[in-house]
């Protein structure tokens, strides 16, 4: 099957996927769109047969009334274990007692754009007394006032405060997101106006102020790497709208990435969560919040037993960022990164498939000043080791920007370590240097003739001349060697590459001509090598491929 081809910054601005599952946001439903399911991102062809959803638990209503329609009727229910685990309490209603007043109801409404109005076609004159004037009249009469009112979409969510004396509530992003006006619901219906403080669309966290002389009840975050799968956890919050909901469950599995952000490390459970739920705590048994209720996985709609939240622990700085700056402020490394297989570490000489392999560097960024370039594959961050490319991104955005951190990479067989000074990513994205491209020079008048091509790994390769820049696009100033053909049985094409393609590197090092293609390989092949590491350009787009040479 072919590669996912786009690397991943560092920093997390992107992300790879090889799931088949869908991610989906609760949309506005309308009561006449009932069963729908709307709003779902495109995704890849894969090859499983299950195709699920991720939902973002959010009630949606119009005009102030629930609909809950759209949902193919209710989960089983969990099974109860049927010998008692003499660790499990007899009941949860103290905790539950003790923890309802704190959470809290998010309802948001927002202004559904108006239709456009044309003008208005004149009413059909009929004879006096025809009974069709009266009937265009009422028609056009109708369609009038249905023009008019501006409606409003109303959504419904959970959170929780964490700040009594400065009325701080913690929910999800996309709970509060676009909406015109936040209203917090207490235990006891009362209803506060909410001032948004901050938010973060990459951890989907956002952070709430309500002024108010009621007394309120806040809760402690706990420390979410602390759980181990098995432990017990309470979740409490608005399912369906209905008010203050408690659900017990376990944390069924850590560390979770379903493709939602890139810094994807969700505890999973099997207490019950459903739309509305999102932005509501997940507690341990002390009543700490361990985690923020965030997304369940679901064919239906409905709770099925596998439930996402967010570690507090990630949750905790993203919520003091918030209350400091109202936005986040990240750690940025200025690489883009691939994960490392097998066939890539066996090419690089590397002691078992670890760490983050940098496809290409940041002109003056961080890393680049601190002399790491593409083909390194860090293995640790500042003490931390990076055992797979996705937990790289959130060591850096939890670094403490311009802080010197040593980084160990793999380099042409041995380990070396240098010290980087950390950027600060929203200064990075606020600069245009995630996307930013190196100025291209005018193009080079080539004069070279048109080549023979030569084949290798069942590709035909050839130097790059004026046809082919145009033809493919290749940046005047790239050298390399270009992918004419690929041939669809190789394992060159079930690795992704596709007419086009520049081959940069082999095996690191750099190639000018089909025949240097040819010859690295074939050294590689001499050596026992099983496969062949290839750093190609696809417009711009670096990446390594490993080719197995068998």
């Amino acid at each position: 099957m072919a590669q996912n081809w786009a690397a991943a910054p560092v920093h997390g601005t992107g992300r790879t996927s090889g799931r088949e599952t869908t991610l989906i946001r609760i949309p506005k439903f309308e009561p006449a769109a009932r069963g729908a399911v709307a709003g779902a991102r495109p995704r890849k062809a894969g090859v499983r047969p299950l195709v699920a959803a991720i939902v973002w638990g959010m009630t949606s209503v119009i005009g102030g009334g629930a609909v809950i329609g759209g949902f193919a009727g209710a989960a089983p229910a969990q099974a109860q274990a049927a010998t008692p685990n003499r660790n499990a309490p007899g009941s949860f209603a103290d905790l539950a007692e003790k923890l309802l007043p704190a959470v809290v109801n998010i309802s948001t409404s927002q202004s559904a754009p108006q239709r456009p109005q044309g003008p208005r076609p004149e009413i059909p004159q009929f004879p006096p007394g025809s009974p069709f004037e009266d009937f265009f009249r009422d028609f056009f009469d109708r369609q009038q006032q249905q023009d008019q009112p501006q409606r409003k979409a109303t959504s419904l969510g959970s959170g929780f405060v964490i700040d009594a004396k400065n009325g701080y509530v913690v929910t999800n992003n996309h709970v509060v997101q676009d909406a015109d006006e936040i209203t917090v619901i207490l235990q006891d219906d009362t209803n506060i106006k909410a001032e948004l403080v901050g938010k973060d669309s990459k951890t989907d966290l956002a952070l709430l102020k309500i002024k108010t002389s009621h007394p309120l009840v806040a809760v402690p975050f706990g420390d979410s790497d602390a759980m181990r799968v098995g432990d017990w956890v309470l979740a409490i919050g608005n399912p369906f709208g209905l008010g203050g909901s408690v659900t017990a469950g376990i944390i069924s599995a850590r560390q979770r990435n379903i493709d939602a952000g890139p810094y994807d490390d969700f505890l999973q459970t099997d207490a019950s969560i459903n739309r509305g739920n999102s932005g509501g705590p997940m507690f341990n048994l002390n009543g700490e919040v361990i985690g923020i209720n965030t997304a369940i996985f679901s064919p239906s709609g409905g709770s099925v037993g596998i439930g996402f939240a967010i570690p507090s622990n990630l949750a905790k700085q993203v919520v003091a960022q918030l209350k400091e700056y109202g936005k986040t402020r990240r750690g940025w490394l200025g690489v883009r990164i691939q994960a490392v297989t097998p066939e890539i570490a066996e090419s690089l000489g590397l002691p078992g498939h670890k760490g983050a392999l940098v496809a290409s560097v940041t002109p003056d960024g961080p890393a680049a000043k601190a002399g790491i370039q593409a083909g390194d594959v860090v293995t640790k961050f500042d003490g931390k080791e990076i055992d797979e490319m996705r937990r790289l991104p959130r060591v850096v955005a939890e670094t403490s920007i311009d802080r010197a951190v040593p980084v160990e990479v793999w380099r042409k067989g041995k380990a070396q370590t240098m010290q980087v000074k950390v950027g600060e990513l929203e200064a990075a994205e606020e600069q245009g240097l995630l996307t930013a491209n190196p100025d291209e020079k005018q193009q080079p008048k080539d004069k070279a003739p048109a080549q023979k091509p030569t084949e290798s790994l069942g590709m035909k390769l050839t130097g790059i001349t004026p046809e082919l820049r145009q033809q493919f696009e290749i940046k005047p100033d790239l050298k390399g060697v270009v992918v004419t053909e690929v041939a669809g049985n190789s394992t060159a094409a079930e690795k992704g590459l596709r007419a086009g393609d520049v081959i940069l590197e082999v095996g690191q090092e750099e190639v000018r001509k089909p025949e240097d293609v040819t010859a690295k390989v074939q050294k590689a092949k001499e050596q026992s090598k099983k496969s062949v590491l290839l750093l190609v350009d696809r417009k711009g787009d670096l990446r390594f491929v490993a080719i197995p040479l068998s």
